[in-house]
């Protein structure tokens, strides 16, 4: 079988499962309202690729091993197959390149108009960009999570930390928080997350944005300002921004004790990896901990483990 034989099989089976789950899928989805949602996870082998649905906008993600070049003939006619199957326009198709063992991203962008745009979620918008980072701005796999927060934070203080554009403060505010502090390093998530503030007309000097080096910014905190915290952190991060480097395994332990630490008695904390084969090993006392993976987990990433969660609950004493 020649490769162009081995491509036009390998778009057809894709293709084929696209038709298949998104018939199974957009029942569910209709039903709950939700129009952001995964259909594929590199199901078969031969085609490593992730496919989000934002709308009526397809996002791919193609996996690669470091070195391996380009085949652009390849990536576009996974991308057509994508398109007649799901009945997007091909200009409405993104593609970003993922190297797995270097962890930075080589872009490929098919369609160059209407990259950033305003989705709904849980009767919220978001503005989420297919095509300018390498993540979208809306975490798909956390859309259970959110909701989780939005019921706990009516009349709360909330913070939320590693913040990315600021999807759960849009949630807490929702909810009625009474004031709420986001923090991050990037600047430029922090006007996106206000961004996504005012698309909900939720913006107000009682939701606090900070630049800011979470582990740093912690430190010089007073105890128990927040009831409700949110904490998301990288994998790993060396940004010049902050101080040392962040590894969520080998640094969560003092993470979570500062953020206890600025937890009021009685508040709750929500803490979330995608780290694989990461273990909660911390001591922390004062906390009742549970894993809520199962839980926050949504519908459409089933079979998959793309993040772990633990809701953490402070002692009143």
């Amino acid at each position: 079988m020649s490769p162009a034989e081995r491509t036009m099989a390998q778009a057809a089976m894709f293709g084929n499962r696209l038709r298949k789950v998104w018939k199974h899928r957009r029942k569910w989805a209709s039903r709950e309202g939700i129009t952001c949602l995964r259909l594929y996870d590199r199901d078969i082998p031969e085609v490593p690729l992730v496919v989000d649905r934002y709308h009526d906008r397809l996002y791919l993600a193609e996996f690669v091993r470091a070195g391996e070049p380009a085949d652009d003939d390849w990536i576009q006619a996974m991308c057509a197959a994508a398109a007649e199957a799901l009945g997007v326009a091909v200009d409405d198709v993104f593609v970003k390149r993922r190297d797995r063992q270097r962890g930075d991203a080589q872009y490929t962008r098919l369609a160059r108009e209407r990259a950033m745009f305003v989705v709904e979620e849980g009767g919220l918008r978001f503005q989420v960009n297919l095509s300018d980072y390498l993540d979208t701005g809306l975490f798909l796999d956390h859309r259970q999570t959110r909701a989780m927060v939005r019921e706990a934070s009516a009349g709360r203080r909330v913070l939320n930390l590693y913040a990315y554009t600021g999807s759960f403060t849009v949630y807490a505010a929702d909810g009625g928080a009474r004031g709420s502090t986001t923090v991050d390093l990037s600047h430029t998530y922090l006007d996106w997350a206000g961004r996504n503030l005012a698309l909900n007309h939720l913006q107000g000097p009682q939701h606090e944005p900070v630049q800011a080096d979470v582990m740093a910014w912690l430190a010089e905190q007073r105890p128990g300002q927040f009831d409700v915290v949110i904490c998301d952190p990288p994998t790993f991060s060396n940004s010049k921004r902050m101080e040392g480097t962040l590894d969520v395994q080998r640094d969560h332990g003092e993470l979570l004790r500062r953020v206890a630490r600025v937890t009021a008695p009685g508040g709750q904390i929500w803490f979330s990896t995608n780290r694989r084969r990461f273990q909660l090993q911390a001591s922390l006392p004062g906390l009742a901990v549970t894993e809520i993976t199962d839980q926050t987990v949504p519908p459409d990433f089933e079979g998959k483990r793309p993040h772990r969660c633990w809701h953490l609950v402070k002692g009143s004493s």
